[in-house]
This record gives structure tokens, sequence and C-alpha cells, in this order.
């Protein structure tokens, strides 16, 4: 099969790899789609993360077809469309004509839904899942939701609307993004610019002049430390980025504040599967009854380096405009 090798020099190149067999608990996939995820380009450049490159083959996220099953599978069949993250458990990535995964990971593709769609879903879908399920929320909470319009962000606030929550603003810096925010059902006066407007000011503002209950940074950085300063004594910090900094975290503490750390690994290292399985179920239910909608996509192109190499450049210099980014393999 073709598949996309990083190598040793950090650069790409396409070769013939073996087609991987199915171990007795995977499914074999013949890859459809494949999305692209920030930690893709955070695995070359960033220590924290490379220390979890376990493949040559980059690539978190797919859909496809299944093409062979192992010995122990009885929920899937050949020939069933199934969607899934590859993420920590024991995969090579998705930028690949054929992956093997554990069956307990995968999940039949909705059906109201293309494959390019289904391959958008599983990194920001369970992201954002696992963010709205631990805020545990009430719907008169004020909630502060910094970096909106990106994929974790856009599927969080659909989560938000499709459970009747009002009482929330969220940022973003260009008018793509502020235009994919109205489209998911944010109203005008629930975006901050932060090109144009303060955050800080903007969002106290908007608020009756009172911190948040809850902020969900989607950021990190110095957005992180203004996020900081905006959540109340005692609030729900949920950080999605792990790119917090000292002074945010001194203010967090000082505040008392209730901090999340979203990560899906750590499931995948426990392999704690039903993890993935029902969260993925559970976005296929809301996707399929019309609860929400799958993220916006760009397709970058077909399985080339220079495909890779284009969308990890747009999604380093965050400029997605708000959509999912989607390289077609077959």
């Amino acid at each position: 099969m073709k598949a996309i090798i990083l190598k040793e020099n950090n650069q790409f190149s396409l070769e013939t790899v073996a087609i991987p067999i199915p171990e007795s608990n995977q499914i074999q996939v013949k890859i459809v789609a494949s999305g692209f995820n920030p930690i893709d380009y955070q695995m070359i450049e960033n220590s924290s993360e490379r220390k979890l490159l376990h493949s040559r083959i980059l690539g978190r996220e797919f859909s496809g077809i299944v093409t062979a099953i192992g010995e122990e599978v009885l929920d899937f069949k050949i020939g069933d469309a199934v969607f899934c993250g590859s993420g920590s458990m024991g995969s090579k990535g998705t930028y690949a004509e054929y992956i093997c995964v554990p069956a307990a990971i995968a999940v039949k593709k909705p059906e109201s839904i293309s494959f390019e769609e289904a391959a958008a879903i599983p990194s920001a879908g369970l992201t954002a899942l696992q963010s709205f399920k631990r805020m545990n929320a009430d719907v008169t909470n004020s909630i502060l939701i910094t970096g909106g319009a990106g994929g974790v962000g856009n599927m969080v606030i659909k989560l938000l609307v499709a459970g009747g929550f009002t009482n929330f603003l969220v940022t973003a810096g260009n008018e793509n993004s502020i235009t994919s925010l109205l489209n998911i059902g944010v109203k005008p006066e629930q975006i901050i610019n932060y090109k144009i407007k303060n955050i800080y000011e903007e969002a106290l503002a908007l608020n009756q002049n009172k911190k948040f209950d809850i902020v969900v940074d989607l950021v990190g950085n110095s957005i992180a430390e203004i996020a900081a300063k905006l959540l109340k004594i005692n609030g729900i910090y949920v950080d999605v980025t792990n790119f917090s900094t000292p002074e945010s975290r001194g203010i967090l503490f000082s505040n008392g504040a209730t901090i999340l750390n979203i990560s899906n690994y750590a499931f995948g290292l426990e392999k704690q599967y039903d993890y993935y399985k029902n969260g993925l179920t559970k976005l296929r239910e809301l996707i399929d009854n019309r609860k929400i909608n799958p993220p916006a996509i760009s397709i970058i192109g077909k399985l080339k380096t220079e495909t890779v190499e284009k969308a990890l450049a747009i999604l380093r210099e965050n400029k997605t405009q708000g959509k999912k980014l989607i390289m077609q393999i077959q």
C-alpha cells in the first residue's frame, strides 16, 4: 500500500509499505478519508507531544470500508462503512491506504453524512463531548469559549446549542471564523472579535460585568492568561490545549479553580476502548437524529506529501477558517 512516512529529517515521503494484517481483535480498513489535527504538526515540533510519537505514519482519525476482520471480531463484517480515531491504540497512522485498529474503538459511519465528513468527527468530536460532559454545566451558567471556531470549539458549541444553552460567549479572529460561528447558531452579540475588541473588557461587559462560571480554553498561551482572569472564584476551567502558562496556572490556583484537563490519550493508554466506542456512538446518534451537524470541511487533496505539507502549514498558521481539513485517500 501507499503511505506517507515521516523521515528522520522531519520531511515526508510517499512510499510503498506492507498492508497491515489484522490481529484477532482488529479490523482492517481501506481508508477513504483522513482528518488533520494540530497534534500532527505538534508531534514533529513540540517535545511534550513528540514523546507520544509511536509511528512514522502520522494521522489520528479516518473513515473507510472494512476489508478484513480478526477471528474474534463479531460486530463488523467486510464492507461495513466505519469511522474512528487511531490515536495511541497500537495502530499506525491514517496517512495511508489501509489501517488496522481494535474493533472495540470503531463505530459504523453515520448514514446521513459523507466519508469525508465522518473523518472530520473523531478527534474533535470526542474532545468536545468529553469537555461538554465533564464541565457538567447548567443552562444558567455563564460560559466563555476561546477559539470557538476551530474543530473542537465548533463541536462544543453545537453540543451547547443542542442542549438549549444560550448564555455563552465565543472569541474569533476573522470574518470567515465569525461566519462559521453564525452558521451553527451563534448570535452576533455572542461573538468577540479579538482582532478588534479587548477580550477581557468586552467579555466582562457582555456578561454584565461578572466573571464566568465556566471557561473553555481552546487557545492557550497568552489567551490562557486572559481566560484565567475572566473565571470566577471556584469556577471551572476546561483546558483542552495543554498550553497554559506559569501566570495562568498561578491565577487559577489563587482563585481556587477546578481545572479539567481534557485528553483522549488517557483512555487509549489504559486500553479503555469503551470510551471511544461510546463517544462515537453518541455522536453518530446526534448526527443521524439531526441534533448536531458534522464539522464544515475543506478537502485539501489526495494522498500526497504536498497535501500533508499544505494541511499542516494551514494548521500551524491557524488559517483553517473554521473548517476541518481532510485528505481523500481513495
